[in-house]
């Protein structure tokens, strides 16, 4: 078995995902219907396939196809001289057939009408969807946030699953352009395994009150514990005032973002600096651009663990800056001097275009340094 997925992995071969919840019980339910129909049906040809072979002495296989076309009232006539016994049997045959086939259609209008298999059959279509994303996002509660936040996911190519229990969640989809959604509250069990959060990068809960943000935040870090994640959720959440920021990160948010302290540090960037504030909304926050920012993580057997700034030489071969060093312990040095040693576990702030800094993450991950950078 080993040898198979090894050989798999190497051909590129994988098996499709399947969604932690398959909806298979409850489509065996609305199917049960069905049952009595189809085991009439099943009854009636061997019956009928029987009662030929005794009565008229026919073969098995012409007894069968007898069965079916009368069955069926397709009107193809005698395959082969029935005596009057025959024909009596074939009037009861026809008549019972018939009996059969409203039953049958009946059960399915009365199915099709009530509109729960068609819901199942679209929601089962949609889970096996969301079991093939890989590092998206959940974004739990449909709000003016929710549009703003998901209209830059789209722009910024990030999949993501939209979690909110309104009932008319699918049209709200349909007119958002959420691909991908879930109702129910995303603080159950049952949404969250839904959602495929075990192959998810992170969570964003921006629920109208901190109460379900709070339920949502615990029931991701419990479930984190119960499948022994080893690498964390990113959580951000939202929050309408400074105490209930605090309650948020004791649960262990990663991000909280606060509408009034965004609001009034946004200003005073343009107040004070005016002409930096422009360039970082042209620059920076814009997904188009060709400049990026980004965190690069140093590990312990990265070959830049101990050395100096002035040793990755990132500009010369990436065209890439260090515009900032984040320790261990959490302390920031903004533009840090040449000099300043990289410790393990600390991280690097590059500014630079994202081809290029895609390139100084691989540098970082090499263990011995590269002849690239040893030659500048």
């Amino acid at each position: 078995m080993a040898h198979q997925n090894r050989i798999k992995k190497f051909l590129g071969w994988s098996e499709n995902p399947k969604p932690h919840i398959t909806l298979n019980d409850e489509l065996y339910v609305l199917l049960a219907p069905f049952r009595l129909p189809l085991i009439l049906t099943v009854l009636t040809m061997l019956f009928g396939t029987l009662g030929y072979m005794i009565v008229d002495n026919m073969s098995l296989l012409d007894a069968l196809y007898q069965t079916g076309i009368t069955f069926t009232t397709v009107g193809f006539g005698e395959i082969a001289p029935i005596s009057d016994i025959g024909r009596i049997f074939t009037i009861s045959l026809i008549i019972f057939g018939f009996l059969i086939f409203s039953v049958a259609i009946g059960i399915i209008v009365e199915v099709l009408n009530r509109g729960e298999l068609q819901a199942i059959m679209r929601e089962r279509r949609m889970l096996y969807d969301i079991a093939r994303l890989k590092h998206h996002f959940v974004i739990c509660y449909h709000n003016e946030f929710t549009i703003q936040v998901t209209k830059h996911l789209r722009e910024s190519h990030i999949p993501f699953v939209v979690i909110d229990p309104n009932e008319k969640l699918e049209e709200i989809a349909s007119q958002y352009k959420y691909p991908y959604f879930v109702k129910g509250e995303p603080h159950t069990e049952e949404a969250i395994l839904k959602s495929y959060l075990s192959s998810a990068k992170g969570i964003i809960t921006l629920a109208d009150n901190i109460a379900d943000n709070i339920a949502t935040i615990a029931s991701v870090r419990l479930y984190e514990k119960e499948i022994g994640r080893k690498r964390l959720y990113l959580i951000i959440s939202n929050a309408h005032s400074v105490s209930d920021e605090v309650k948020l990160k004791k649960l262990r948010a990663d991000k909280v973002v606060t509408p009034t302290s965004i609001m009034a540090q946004r200003i005073n960037a343009m107040a004070i600096r005016p002409d930096m504030e422009n360039l970082l909304q042209e620059f920076l926050y814009k997904y188009d651009t060709s400049l990026d920012m980004e965190e690069a993580k140093i590990t312990k057997t990265s070959w830049l663990t101990l050395r100096k700034i002035k040793d990755a030489n990132f500009r010369e071969v990436a065209n890439v800056t260090i515009i900032g060093l984040r320790y261990k312990d959490g302390k920031f040095i903004p533009m840090p001097k040449g000099d300043r040693i990289i410790t393990e576990g600390s991280k690097l702030l590059l500014i630079g275009s994202s081809e290029g800094i895609i390139k100084v993450k691989k540098i970082i991950r090499k263990i011995e340094q590269p002849k690239e950078i040893i030659n500048v």
